[in-house]
Protein backbone atom coordinates (compact mmCIF):
# COMPACT_ATOMS: atom_id res chain seq x y z
CA UNK A 1 0.00 0.00 0.00
CA UNK A 2 2.67 2.35 1.02
CA UNK A 3 4.39 1.78 -2.48
CA UNK A 4 1.68 2.74 -4.38
CA UNK A 5 1.26 5.75 -2.53
CA UNK A 6 4.96 6.94 -3.15
CA UNK A 7 3.93 5.77 -6.80
CA UNK A 8 1.14 7.89 -7.19
CA UNK A 9 2.39 10.65 -5.39
CA UNK A 10 4.13 12.19 -8.51
CA UNK A 11 1.17 11.76 -10.98
CA UNK A 12 -0.73 13.82 -7.96
CA UNK A 13 1.14 16.53 -8.01
CA UNK A 14 1.66 17.28 -11.33
CA UNK A 15 -2.26 17.07 -11.85
CA UNK A 16 -2.20 19.80 -8.84
CA UNK A 17 0.39 21.93 -10.51
CA UNK A 18 -1.19 21.96 -13.87
CA UNK A 19 -4.92 22.93 -12.04
CA UNK A 20 -3.09 25.69 -10.25
CA UNK A 21 -0.90 27.24 -13.55
CA UNK A 22 -4.23 26.43 -15.60
CA UNK A 23 -5.86 28.94 -13.07
CA UNK A 24 -3.02 31.29 -13.09
CA UNK A 25 -2.61 32.01 -16.68
CA UNK A 26 -5.64 34.77 -17.90
CA UNK A 27 -7.01 33.96 -21.63
CA UNK A 28 -5.50 36.48 -24.16
CA UNK A 29 -7.77 39.25 -24.78
CA UNK A 30 -9.08 39.94 -28.14
CA UNK A 31 -7.06 41.85 -30.91
CA UNK A 32 -8.13 45.51 -30.73
CA UNK A 33 -7.24 47.49 -34.27
CA UNK A 34 -6.54 50.74 -33.49
CA UNK A 35 -8.71 53.44 -34.67
CA UNK A 36 -8.07 53.95 -38.28
CA UNK A 37 -6.29 57.74 -39.24
CA UNK A 38 -7.67 60.08 -41.68
CA UNK A 39 -11.53 61.41 -42.75
CA UNK A 40 -13.18 58.82 -44.32
CA UNK A 41 -16.38 59.46 -41.84
CA UNK A 42 -16.53 62.92 -42.84
CA UNK A 43 -16.16 62.46 -46.46
CA UNK A 44 -19.04 59.64 -46.23
CA UNK A 45 -21.02 62.46 -43.95
CA UNK A 46 -20.17 64.97 -47.13
CA UNK A 47 -20.14 63.22 -50.54
CA UNK A 48 -23.80 62.40 -50.96
CA UNK A 49 -24.76 66.30 -50.73
CA UNK A 50 -21.88 67.49 -53.24
CA UNK A 51 -22.98 67.25 -57.04
CA UNK A 52 -21.41 67.45 -60.38
CA UNK A 53 -22.91 70.06 -63.03
CA UNK A 54 -22.42 69.95 -66.57
CA UNK A 55 -23.45 72.90 -68.84
CA UNK A 56 -23.85 73.30 -72.44
CA UNK A 57 -24.62 76.32 -75.01
CA UNK A 58 -24.90 77.23 -78.26
CA UNK A 59 -22.21 79.26 -79.48
CA UNK A 60 -22.40 81.05 -82.71
CA UNK A 61 -20.02 82.48 -85.15
CA UNK A 62 -18.74 83.25 -88.49
CA UNK A 63 -18.33 80.36 -90.54
CA UNK A 64 -14.75 82.01 -91.49
CA UNK A 65 -12.15 82.92 -88.90
CA UNK A 66 -11.10 85.79 -91.64
CA UNK A 67 -14.21 87.64 -91.00
CA UNK A 68 -13.29 88.21 -87.26
CA UNK A 69 -10.28 90.24 -88.76
CA UNK A 70 -11.61 94.15 -89.38
CA UNK A 71 -10.50 94.36 -93.13
CA UNK A 72 -12.85 91.37 -93.68
CA UNK A 73 -15.95 92.07 -91.81
CA UNK A 74 -17.43 94.37 -94.28
CA UNK A 75 -17.13 91.59 -97.31
CA UNK A 76 -18.47 89.31 -94.86
CA UNK A 77 -21.39 90.85 -93.92
CA UNK A 78 -22.17 91.19 -97.73
CA UNK A 79 -22.78 87.32 -97.56
CA UNK A 80 -23.72 86.30 -94.11
CA UNK A 81 -23.21 83.08 -93.23
CA UNK A 82 -22.56 81.42 -89.41
CA UNK A 83 -22.52 77.91 -87.66
CA UNK A 84 -23.81 77.22 -84.40
CA UNK A 85 -21.76 74.63 -82.25
CA UNK A 86 -22.73 73.20 -78.77
CA UNK A 87 -19.67 74.30 -75.68
CA UNK A 88 -19.86 72.90 -72.82
CA UNK A 89 -18.43 73.41 -69.30
CA UNK A 90 -18.44 72.01 -65.84
CA UNK A 91 -18.65 71.92 -62.31
CA UNK A 92 -19.43 71.26 -58.49
CA UNK A 93 -22.94 72.23 -56.46
CA UNK A 94 -23.38 71.57 -52.72
CA UNK A 95 -27.54 70.09 -51.87
CA UNK A 96 -28.46 72.77 -49.19
CA UNK A 97 -32.15 71.93 -48.90
CA UNK A 98 -33.74 68.50 -49.04
CA UNK A 99 -36.40 70.38 -51.72
CA UNK A 100 -33.80 70.22 -54.44
CA UNK A 101 -32.04 73.68 -53.86
CA UNK A 102 -28.29 73.71 -54.65
CA UNK A 103 -25.93 76.58 -54.50
CA UNK A 104 -23.35 76.56 -56.90
CA UNK A 105 -20.79 79.84 -58.54
CA UNK A 106 -22.33 81.82 -61.08
CA UNK A 107 -19.63 81.36 -63.37
CA UNK A 108 -20.38 77.78 -63.77
CA UNK A 109 -23.85 78.26 -65.00
CA UNK A 110 -23.34 81.57 -66.58
CA UNK A 111 -24.83 81.82 -69.98
CA UNK A 112 -26.13 78.36 -69.94
CA UNK A 113 -28.60 76.89 -72.21
CA UNK A 114 -29.03 73.21 -70.40
CA UNK A 115 -28.01 72.77 -67.13
CA UNK A 116 -27.49 68.94 -66.21
CA UNK A 117 -26.95 67.78 -62.43
CA UNK A 118 -25.16 64.52 -61.71
CA UNK A 119 -25.80 63.23 -57.80
CA UNK A 120 -23.20 60.71 -55.52
CA UNK A 121 -26.24 57.91 -56.27
CA UNK A 122 -25.91 58.04 -59.71
CA UNK A 123 -29.04 59.79 -60.86
CA UNK A 124 -29.17 62.65 -62.72
CA UNK A 125 -31.80 65.64 -63.80
CA UNK A 126 -31.68 68.58 -65.30
CA UNK A 127 -31.95 71.95 -63.16
CA UNK A 128 -33.52 75.18 -63.48
CA UNK A 129 -31.68 78.68 -62.19
CA UNK A 130 -33.60 80.36 -59.09
CA UNK A 131 -31.31 83.29 -59.25
CA UNK A 132 -27.91 84.59 -59.30
CA UNK A 133 -25.29 87.09 -57.75
CA UNK A 134 -22.93 88.00 -59.82
CA UNK A 135 -21.00 89.71 -57.08
CA UNK A 136 -20.49 87.09 -54.53
CA UNK A 137 -20.13 84.47 -57.53
CA UNK A 138 -22.85 82.74 -56.01
CA UNK A 139 -26.37 81.27 -57.98
CA UNK A 140 -29.47 78.94 -56.60
CA UNK A 141 -30.44 75.58 -58.49
CA UNK A 142 -33.10 73.67 -58.30
CA UNK A 143 -33.76 70.24 -59.25
CA UNK A 144 -37.17 68.14 -59.19
CA UNK A 145 -36.33 64.64 -56.99
CA UNK A 146 -36.74 63.43 -54.07
CA UNK A 147 -34.86 61.68 -51.27
CA UNK A 148 -31.84 64.49 -51.35
CA UNK A 149 -29.55 64.96 -48.39
CA UNK A 150 -28.55 68.38 -47.46
CA UNK A 151 -25.02 68.32 -46.19
CA UNK A 152 -24.85 69.59 -42.32
CA UNK A 153 -23.73 72.77 -42.03
CA UNK A 154 -21.03 74.11 -39.55
CA UNK A 155 -21.15 76.75 -36.98
CA UNK A 156 -19.80 79.61 -38.50
CA UNK A 157 -17.58 81.14 -35.66
CA UNK A 158 -15.92 77.62 -35.36
CA UNK A 159 -13.30 77.71 -37.86
CA UNK A 160 -9.91 78.87 -37.45
CA UNK A 161 -6.68 79.11 -39.08
CA UNK A 162 -4.77 75.68 -39.70
CA UNK A 163 -8.17 73.65 -39.08
CA UNK A 164 -8.29 70.86 -41.26
CA UNK A 165 -10.97 71.34 -44.31
CA UNK A 166 -11.19 68.95 -47.07
CA UNK A 167 -12.37 70.21 -50.90
CA UNK A 168 -14.98 67.83 -52.55
CA UNK A 169 -15.50 68.12 -56.26
CA UNK A 170 -15.33 67.43 -59.85
CA UNK A 171 -11.83 68.13 -60.79
CA UNK A 172 -11.54 67.92 -64.81
CA UNK A 173 -14.53 66.12 -65.09
CA UNK A 174 -13.38 62.71 -63.95
CA UNK A 175 -15.38 62.40 -61.13
CA UNK A 176 -16.11 63.23 -57.25
CA UNK A 177 -12.76 64.13 -55.77
CA UNK A 178 -11.51 64.23 -52.30
CA UNK A 179 -8.88 66.77 -51.66
CA UNK A 180 -7.16 67.97 -48.21
CA UNK A 181 -5.37 70.66 -46.73
CA UNK A 182 -6.08 73.29 -43.54
CA UNK A 183 -7.24 76.79 -43.61
CA UNK A 184 -4.08 78.94 -44.42
CA UNK A 185 -6.30 82.41 -44.14
CA UNK A 186 -9.98 83.82 -43.42
CA UNK A 187 -11.15 86.83 -44.45
CA UNK A 188 -9.04 87.28 -47.61
CA UNK A 189 -10.59 90.15 -50.10
CA UNK A 190 -8.80 92.14 -53.10
CA UNK A 191 -8.70 89.11 -54.56
CA UNK A 192 -11.23 89.68 -57.58
CA UNK A 193 -11.88 93.30 -59.07
CA UNK A 194 -15.50 94.45 -58.86
CA UNK A 195 -16.14 92.30 -55.82
CA UNK A 196 -16.95 94.21 -52.94
CA UNK A 197 -18.30 91.63 -50.61
CA UNK A 198 -15.37 89.10 -50.66
CA UNK A 199 -14.83 87.53 -47.36
CA UNK A 200 -12.60 84.49 -49.03
CA UNK A 201 -11.62 81.15 -46.94
CA UNK A 202 -7.86 80.30 -47.99
CA UNK A 203 -6.67 77.14 -48.11
CA UNK A 204 -4.06 74.85 -49.88
CA UNK A 205 -6.47 71.95 -50.66
CA UNK A 206 -6.11 71.11 -53.78
CA UNK A 207 -8.90 72.88 -56.19
CA UNK A 208 -8.97 72.76 -60.12
CA UNK A 209 -11.04 73.73 -62.91
CA UNK A 210 -14.39 71.63 -62.36
CA UNK A 211 -14.23 72.32 -58.33
CA UNK A 212 -15.87 75.78 -58.28
CA UNK A 213 -19.09 75.55 -56.81
CA UNK A 214 -18.00 72.66 -54.51
CA UNK A 215 -18.06 71.62 -50.81
CA UNK A 216 -15.07 72.74 -48.25
CA UNK A 217 -16.50 71.05 -45.30
CA UNK A 218 -14.24 70.59 -42.29
CA UNK A 219 -12.80 67.66 -40.69
CA UNK A 220 -16.44 66.56 -39.22
CA UNK A 221 -17.90 66.67 -42.51
CA UNK A 222 -20.00 70.22 -42.09
CA UNK A 223 -19.66 72.64 -44.76
CA UNK A 224 -17.78 75.75 -43.61
CA UNK A 225 -17.47 77.27 -47.63
CA UNK A 226 -18.18 77.02 -51.16
CA UNK A 227 -14.69 76.11 -53.26
CA UNK A 228 -14.91 79.27 -55.78
CA UNK A 229 -11.43 79.78 -57.15
CA UNK A 230 -7.81 79.41 -57.17
CA UNK A 231 -4.44 81.26 -57.41
CA UNK A 232 -2.61 80.00 -60.58
CA UNK A 233 0.02 80.92 -62.65
CA UNK A 234 -0.44 77.43 -65.19
CA UNK A 235 -4.14 76.97 -64.13
CA UNK A 236 -3.37 73.98 -62.19
CA UNK A 237 -3.53 74.25 -58.30
CA UNK A 238 -0.55 75.71 -57.01
CA UNK A 239 -1.89 75.39 -52.68
CA UNK A 240 -4.03 78.62 -53.10
CA UNK A 241 -7.38 78.68 -53.36
CA UNK A 242 -10.33 80.48 -51.79
CA UNK A 243 -14.00 79.32 -50.91
CA UNK A 244 -17.17 82.01 -49.95
CA UNK A 245 -17.79 81.23 -46.42
CA UNK A 246 -20.77 78.88 -45.88
CA UNK A 247 -22.45 82.00 -43.72
CA UNK A 248 -22.40 84.36 -46.67
CA UNK A 249 -23.56 81.72 -49.01
CA UNK A 250 -26.65 81.31 -47.39
CA UNK A 251 -27.30 84.53 -46.85
CA UNK A 252 -27.23 85.15 -50.75
CA UNK A 253 -29.64 81.92 -51.37
CA UNK A 254 -32.03 83.15 -48.10
CA UNK A 255 -32.16 86.67 -50.36
CA UNK A 256 -32.56 84.82 -53.81
CA UNK A 257 -35.82 82.31 -51.97
CA UNK A 258 -37.42 85.25 -50.19
CA UNK A 259 -36.62 88.13 -53.18
CA UNK A 260 -35.86 86.55 -55.98
CA UNK A 261 -32.22 88.27 -56.36
CA UNK A 262 -30.04 90.16 -53.66
CA UNK A 263 -31.15 93.34 -52.81
CA UNK A 264 -28.36 95.48 -51.01
CA UNK A 265 -28.27 99.25 -49.79
CA UNK A 266 -26.21 101.72 -51.13
CA UNK A 267 -25.21 105.08 -50.45
CA UNK A 268 -23.06 105.77 -53.58
CA UNK A 269 -19.91 107.33 -52.02
CA UNK A 270 -16.19 106.41 -52.83
CA UNK A 271 -14.03 106.46 -49.25
CA UNK A 272 -10.37 105.63 -49.13
CA UNK A 273 -8.49 105.55 -45.58
CA UNK A 274 -6.72 108.23 -44.07
CA UNK A 275 -4.70 108.76 -41.35
CA UNK A 276 -5.23 110.20 -38.06
CA UNK A 277 -7.25 113.21 -38.80
CA UNK A 278 -7.60 115.91 -36.02
CA UNK A 279 -9.08 113.50 -32.90
CA UNK A 280 -9.53 110.70 -34.21
CA UNK A 281 -9.49 108.09 -38.15
CA UNK A 282 -11.85 108.22 -40.67
CA UNK A 283 -12.35 107.91 -44.21
CA UNK A 284 -11.92 110.13 -46.91
CA UNK A 285 -14.78 110.69 -49.33
CA UNK A 286 -13.11 110.63 -52.60
CA UNK A 287 -15.81 110.84 -55.01
CA UNK A 288 -19.98 111.01 -54.21
CA UNK A 289 -22.52 110.04 -57.50
CA UNK A 290 -24.38 112.50 -58.65
CA UNK A 291 -27.96 112.15 -57.30
CA UNK A 292 -27.09 109.42 -55.47
CA UNK A 293 -28.12 108.70 -51.89
CA UNK A 294 -25.50 110.57 -50.46
CA UNK A 295 -25.37 113.50 -52.90
CA UNK A 296 -28.80 114.12 -51.88
CA UNK A 297 -27.94 114.08 -48.61
CA UNK A 298 -25.47 116.76 -48.57
CA UNK A 299 -22.14 114.76 -48.85
CA UNK A 300 -18.97 116.41 -50.63
CA UNK A 301 -15.59 115.30 -51.99
CA UNK A 302 -13.08 115.93 -49.45
CA UNK A 303 -15.75 115.49 -46.41
CA UNK A 304 -14.61 112.53 -43.91
CA UNK A 305 -16.79 110.23 -42.62
CA UNK A 306 -16.10 109.47 -39.07
CA UNK A 307 -19.10 107.28 -37.94
CA UNK A 308 -22.39 105.96 -39.50
CA UNK A 309 -25.04 105.55 -37.10
CA UNK A 310 -23.01 106.24 -34.17
CA UNK A 311 -20.76 103.37 -35.00
CA UNK A 312 -16.86 104.50 -36.11
CA UNK A 313 -15.73 103.63 -39.42
CA UNK A 314 -13.23 101.49 -39.84
CA UNK A 315 -12.21 100.93 -43.78
CA UNK A 316 -14.10 100.88 -47.13
CA UNK A 317 -15.13 97.89 -47.54
CA UNK A 318 -16.43 97.83 -43.65
CA UNK A 319 -18.31 100.49 -44.39
CA UNK A 320 -19.63 98.91 -47.73
CA UNK A 321 -20.69 95.36 -46.04
CA UNK A 322 -22.40 97.53 -43.45
CA UNK A 323 -24.21 99.80 -45.73
CA UNK A 324 -25.00 96.83 -48.29
CA UNK A 325 -26.86 95.34 -44.98
CA UNK A 326 -29.42 98.30 -44.60
CA UNK A 327 -32.86 98.16 -46.51
CA UNK A 328 -33.19 100.44 -49.39
CA UNK A 329 -35.32 103.54 -47.93
CA UNK A 330 -33.96 103.17 -44.95
CA UNK A 331 -32.66 105.90 -42.76
CA UNK A 332 -28.86 106.41 -41.99
CA UNK A 333 -27.07 108.86 -39.83
CA UNK A 334 -23.49 110.09 -41.24
CA UNK A 335 -21.20 111.78 -39.11
CA UNK A 336 -18.27 113.72 -41.01
CA UNK A 337 -15.67 116.44 -40.49
CA UNK A 338 -16.04 119.44 -43.20
CA UNK A 339 -13.76 122.35 -42.77
CA UNK A 340 -12.93 121.50 -38.84
CA UNK A 341 -16.06 121.17 -37.99
CA UNK A 342 -19.01 118.38 -37.42
CA UNK A 343 -21.93 117.46 -39.45
CA UNK A 344 -24.62 115.27 -39.12
CA UNK A 345 -26.22 114.13 -42.28
CA UNK A 346 -29.20 112.27 -42.96
CA UNK A 347 -29.14 110.15 -46.10
CA UNK A 348 -32.20 107.38 -47.65
CA UNK A 349 -30.50 104.03 -48.49
CA UNK A 350 -31.23 103.22 -51.93
CA UNK A 351 -30.61 99.96 -53.85
CA UNK A 352 -27.19 98.98 -54.64
CA UNK A 353 -27.11 98.43 -58.62
CA UNK A 354 -25.71 95.19 -60.01
CA UNK A 355 -22.48 95.03 -61.15
CA UNK A 356 -20.59 92.37 -62.79
CA UNK A 357 -17.49 91.35 -62.08
CA UNK A 358 -14.84 91.24 -64.21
Amino acid sequence: MIGFLLRALPIAAGIAAGILIGLAIKPSPAVVEPPRAGYADAVAQAAPAVVNIYTTRVVTRRVHPLCDLPRFQEMCERFPGSQQRMQGSLGSGVIVRPDGHILTNNHVIADADEILVAFADGREAPASVVGTDPETDLAVLRVDLEGLTPIELAPSLDLRVGDVVLAIGNPFGIGQTVSSGIVSALGRHGIVANAPYEDFIQTDAAINPGNSGGALVDASGRLVGVNSMIFSRSGGSHGIGFAIPAALALDVLDSILEQGRVIRGWLGVEVRPVEDWGDGNGLFVSGVSPNGPADQAGLRAGDLITAINGAPVISPREVGQRIAMLSPGSQVEVQVLRNGGRQQLQATVGQRPVVERS
